[in-house]
């Protein structure tokens, strides 16, 4: 499952914003940089809600923001005939720098720094694998258990609800069992797009 294979579905949605940013004179560069700034944001709040969770309801609302201007900066640089290797490069570096902070802020915030590299390592290659792929002549590679869609969408779900709810077992809040799922689903989504290329080039 990955949302990732919806994004088209999405975009349909995305021409008032697109027509936003226009309006106010902002390049798809742009658009990727304040995502970026969104998720920074996000990152910070998440490393000190420990005590404050409603602190974690803000995060979330920066997460989702983050995710939706991460298809704007794509859509408006269709619309203004300006998409580049450049900026695909500056889109996905921001990207990974984004992913990074978003988990470090999650783990730093329920003190779970084990789960953390773990959960980190796996994101990072979860997104190495679908690009290399691309790099030895493949499509790019989006599928597997868990993309970033699916990330951001889960992180924004349960960060939202752990506003409101408590440890819910072995002394791990939902932020806690969130690092678990990206800690397990991430290597096993990095060794679905490692078998997909394999196979494909074999």
């Amino acid at each position: 499952m990955t949302l990732d294979r919806f994004r088209h579905v999405a975009e349909r949605a995305l021409d008032p914003f697109v027509d936003a940013a226009r309006t106010v004179g902002l390049s798809p560069d742009g658009v990727s940089v304040i995502a970026f700034l969104l998720a920074v944001a996000a990152g910070g709040v998440y490393a000190v809600a420990a005590g404050r969770p409603l602190l974690y309801l803000v995060g979330a609302i920066l997460v989702f923001l983050n995710g939706w201007l991460d298809l704007v900066d794509g859509a408006l640089a269709r619309e203004l005939n300006v998409a580049s290797s450049a900026g695909d490069l500056l889109d996905h570096v921001l990207d990974r720098y984004a992913d990074l902070i978003i988990i470090v802020g999650l783990a730093a915030g329920v003190g779970q720094w084990a789960l953390g590299i773990v959960a980190v390592t796996g994101v990072l290659m979860t997104s190495y694998l679908g690009t290399q792929a691309q790099a030895v002549g493949l499509d790019r590679v989006y599928g597997g258990a868990l993309g970033r869609a699916d990330r951001l969408a889960l992180v924004g779900i349960v960060t939202g609800v752990a506003a409101f709810v408590r440890p819910v077992g072995l002394g791990l809040n939902p932020v806690g069992w969130l690092l678990v799922v990206f800690a397990v689903v991430g290597h096993i989504t990095a060794f679905q797009r490692f078998y997909h290329a394999m196979q494909t080039l074999g």
